[in-house]
This record gives C-alpha cells, sequence and structure tokens, in this order.
C-alpha cells in the first residue's frame, strides 16, 4: 500500500496527527521529510521505535516532535523492526508533555547529540556553586567527546545529560567547540537546480519552479543558500508531489545519478 499523505507541519501539529493512529491501534511508520527527516514506528497503537538521521529512541521522538516543518505521511501495516523505546506510550508522552518547553530551549543550544564542548574561558571568573553533575559533564567535556559519548560513559538517560550540558552553557562554563572553527558549509549550487528544474518539468510540467520554490520555503532555505548536504533530502521531498509511484521513484533516481555524473 502507497504511503497516506497526512499534511504538512507548518500547518499542523504532529501531534494532531499521532493522535488518531494511536487511538485508532494503527500499525506503521509516519515519516516527517523536510528540512530533517524522520520516522515514528507504531505497533497496534504503541510508539516503540523513532530515529533520526542523528538520533534514535526516545531522544529522536522529542526531537521530531518539536519540529516545525515537513510533509508527514503515513506507510500502513508496517511492522518495526526494531525497538528503541521501552517506556509505554503513554509515560512517553506524559514526559513529552512535562518535558516541552525545555526541551524546546535545550534544542536550540544542543541541536545534536553529536555536539562537542569545552570548558569556556572565564571574562569575569566568579564563585559559581557547581553540582556533582555538573562536575562530571565538566571533567568529559575535552572539545572531542560528544554528547551522546558523555551520556553513555555517565549512563545517564538522554534528558538529563542534555539538560546539565544546557545548564553549564548557559552558565558560560561551556562552549561548543565548532563555534570556534565555523566551517563554511558546501551549497548545492546553480547546477543542481538547473538539473531538479528539467526533471522536474518532464514529470509535472511547467509549475515545477513554483514546487521547487515552495519547498525550499519548507526547508527555510533559498536557491543560494541549500546546503549540498540536503540535495538528497530535498530531491525525495520533491518527488511527493509526484503522484505516481514509479514516476516519482525514478524522478529521483535520475537526478541523483545525473548530479553523480556532474561531480
Amino acid at each position: 500500500m502507497p504511503d497516506i499523505f497526512l499534511g504538512d507541519l507548518s500547518q499542523l501539529k504532529i501531534f494532531d496527527i499521532l493522535k488518531p493512529l494511536l487511538t485508532g491501534k494503527k500499525t506503521g511508520v509516519l515519516s516527517i521529510k523536510g528540512k530533517e527527516n524522520g520516522e515514528i514506528f507504531l505497533d497496534v497503537g504503541n510508539i516503540v521505535h523513532a530515529k533520526t538521521s542523528l538520533s534514535f529512541g526516545e531522544y529522536a521522538f522529542f526531537t521530531i516532535m518539536s519540529w516545525k516543518s515537513g510533509r508527514i505521511t503515513f506507510e500502513p501495516d508496517i511492522p518495526p523492526n526494531e525497538k528503541s523505546i521501552s517506556l509505554s506510550t503513554e509515560q512517553l508522552l506524559l514526559n513529552w508533555s512535562s518535558r516541552r518547553q525545555e526541551w524546546e530551549k535545550i534544542r536550540e543550544v544542543l541541536p545534536s547529540p553529536n555536539c562537542t564542548f569545552r570548558l569556556s574561558l572565564q571574562q569575569n571568573p566568579e564563585d559559581k556553586n557547581i553540582s556533582a553533575d555538573q562536575w562530571n559533564v565538566l571533567a568529559l567535556s575535552n572539545g572531542i567527546r560528544t554528547i551522546s559519548e558523555i551520556r553513555k560513559t555517565l549512563n545517564w538517560d538522554e534528558f538529563k545529560t542534555l539538560r546539565v550540558i544546557y545548564q553549564l552553557v548557559h552558565a558560560g562554563l561551556l562552549e561548543k567547540t565548532e563555534d570556534q572553527r565555523p566551517l563554511k558549509k558546501r551549497l548545492a549550487g546553480e547546477n543542481f537546480f538547473t538539473i531538479v528544474d528539467n526533471e522536474l518539468k518532464k514529470v509535472i510540467g511547467p509549475v515545477a519552479p513554483f514546487i521547487i520554490d515552495d519547498k525550499l520555503v519548507e526547508f527555510g532555505e533559498t536557491r543560494d543558500s541549500l546546503p549540498q548536504d540536503q540535495t538528497l533530502s530535498f530531491v525525495e521531498a520533491l518527488s511527493e508531489e509526484i503522484p505516481n509511484n514509479p514516476k516519482r521513484r525514478e524522478f529521483v533516481k535520475v537526478v541523483m545519478e545525473l548530479l553523480s555524473l556532474g561531480e
């Protein structure tokens, strides 16, 4: 059975889409595609697995629930092949409800479990009360260890780890390593959009450029700013506009082949 389009996060809240799937005891995969991609797996109305490109489990579920853009589809009757969430769905949602505002603030500062931190120089040193948990994190923050590695070393859950690191960043004791040496992101470039324009026009006609521009708005990018590492996600998101499944798959295949030839 093909994916069922359920809506767009720019207009709907993901929880409003998730509710009927839970109450209807559905099994399948809820997919979100946009600037970020993620999946939530249901088994007879229970949330048993969630993943993004950078995380899985409860962390991934909380991350997906905080997204504000992306197209949502549901592929029914796909049993999960992995279980990364051991909590009951009721407890998982209660955790999300109680932590929602704090989580969204944390996500602004700590967008990825692969972020690294180091001790920051103190411009105006002063006495600070440091808890035992905060000392443990400070001792492990060497600019090389990621958040995930610190969590595993301390045997903490994701939320506790992120909360303590967030507190230390907010107090000015930790700083993100990559902030000191920002990398210039590689852009998709003019050739990418020439190929995408041409191939999409072959499938859906002259409206193709307008669909591309609308999709760029969903990604929060422009033709001059789309990062190269998001081109596959962008092409896949565009393909969702093609109603015919074989043509949709062929579009993605042809575009990615042409792009690889041009590298």
